[in-house]
């Protein structure tokens, strides 16, 4: 397969042209090159990834302007990253040496909402928080939020991205119906449509999903949306160990509460949550004391009065199921503790964490895999801590440990551990350059090896995101 060695090396009067080339795709004004790259443009938020600079930063308005970009890099094997918001964790957005990074700022124009067929299409520059501005008035919801409303929908699609509401309406990949995309040759395709089933062949639209900027460029998006429902309740449960939160967990799911959020958080990153954000849960001293671990669970209706008979049940579901106590918060509370949970990656940040897993395991796995957790962090002398989307398996966790070759083994420990209990080395970060390592040594290789054979049709020279996953 082709690999980014075997790229072109250009010298500085093959760079002129090239971006002479450029600038009459795109114009002078919508490139920059050499010390006019911002630096936020040359990484984005992996944790120890090294930052690149490019040979330019290339600014398309237009599917054609991309299409004709991506043919020019294709020609003289340029390598082309694809970056939306940067707000991936994995480098899957870092640019390469000599390459070129597609930014996609100036394609952000929501370009149809269809109320009739619950859908949204979109430019890949549109943020979360820029389309729920515009759908909630309306009543509707595109219910994926994987914590950074900054995210755009063209980082979604590559990421597959998903966060805390996956338990009830699923990750990206279950949104996402249409896409246009252009080919690493130029060829602009479009993909699925508005329609929500179809046995028309292989499933394109779901190939390129979570696929990193590895097989195309996304240029549009038609993604499913929802009704938006009025009225949510927060419930907090205590609970004496993290085996007992995690235990209980299939059992509220299989309650018939449908919760829309089904979190754990550990003691140790719930009190750095609380008092980063000055949040009062209301807990007792005597119930701080004695929990090691919390369950946070968001469960929504259309209609006030069953909620308030949901969150009764819940309650006292959770109670039997071996909870300290529970507690249904108060709107600004709940409002503070969702935030906060939404913001526990850049709390790791701040406190020094040195790496951050986001392994995903089947649910009821997650006593087994957390106990492989603390023999782990025993045995290298690390801090493991953290929470995870509890309700779907996917499990996130900040890596304390300053040893490089320590750090990797306990990585790699991590990551076979989930891989032992039937689960996968990332849930919704996705690989990049940062996790490949691991994905290639771990995963099954003829898995690997087809997949390298799917990149090879798609992308023959090996331009697009070369070093990402493969």
């Amino acid at each position: 397969m082709p690999s980014s060695s075997a790229l072109v090396d250009f010298s500085p009067g093959l760079v002129v042209s090239t971006i002479a080339a450029l600038e009459t795709i795109v114009g002078a004004a919508n490139i920059s090159v050499g010390d006019s790259i911002n630096e936020d443009d040359t990484h984005d938020e992996a944790l120890g990834a090294v930052p690149v600079r490019p040979m330019a930063v290339v600014r398309p308005a237009t599917t054609a302007e991309v299409a004709a970009v991506a043919k020019l890099a294709n020609d003289a094997r340029v390598p082309i990253t694809a970056r939306g918001s940067g707000t991936g964790l994995s480098g899957a957005a870092i640019p390469r040496h000599g390459g070129l990074l597609v930014s996609f700022e100036r394609m952000a124009a929501i370009l149809e909402v269809d109320t009739e067929n619950h859908t949204a299409t979109v430019q890949p520059g549109v943020t979360l928080e820029q389309l729920d501005a515009l759908i909630a008035p309306m009543g509707l919801v595109y219910p994926v939020f994987p914590g950074e409303n900054s995210a755009s929908l063209g980082g979604n699609v590559n990421t597959n991205a998903g966060g805390m509401r996956a338990v009830k309406y699923g990750v990206t990949r279950q949104h996402v119906l249409g896409l246009e995309a252009v080919l690493a040759d130029g060829e602009v395709m479009r993909m699925g449509g508005k329609y929500v089933k179809s046995t028309t062949g292989y499933d394109l639209v779901q190939l390129v999903c979570g696929s990193e900027g590895t097989l195309a460029l996304v240029c549009e998006v038609t993604i499913k949306l929802h009704p938006r429902l009025a009225h949510s309740a927060t419930v907090l449960a205590p609970f004496a160990t993290l085996e007992e939160v995690t235990r209980a967990v299939p059992r509220v799911v299989d309650s018939g509460v449908a919760p829309m959020i089904l979190e754990y958080i550990d003691l140790l990153t719930m009190s750095v949550m609380t008092a980063a954000a000055g949040i009062d849960l209301g807990v007792s001293e005597e119930i701080k004391a004695g929990a090691l671990a919390y369950l946070v669970v968001v469960i929504e209706s259309a209609h006030e009065d069953r909620l308030e008979a949901d969150a009764e049940a819940l309650a006292i579901h959770l109670s039997e199921l071996g909870a300290m106590d529970v507690f249904v918060l108060p709107a600004a509370a709940a409002t503070q503790i969702i935030e906060s949970r939404e913001k526990a990656f850049w709390l790791a940040k701040a406190n020094g964490a040195n790496d951050i897993v986001d392994t995903v395991v089947p649910r009821a796995q997650i006593p087994e895999f957390m106990s492989k957790v603390a023999a782990l962090a025993t045995e290298s002398s690390s801090w493991i801590a953290g929470c995870g989307h509890a309700g779907d398996g996917n499990v996130h966790l900040a890596v304390f440990q300053a040893d490089d070759e320590v750090r990797a083994r306990v990585m790699k420990g991590l990551f076979a551990a989930a891989m032992e209990v039937g689960g996968a080395i990332s849930g919704e970060h996705g690989l990049g350059s940062e996790k490949r390592s691991y994905f290639l040594e771990l995963e099954d290789p003829a898995k690997i090896d087809l997949m390298r054979r799917i990149k090879i049709a798609f992308d023959p020279n090996g331009i697009l995101n070369p070093g990402a996953m493969l």
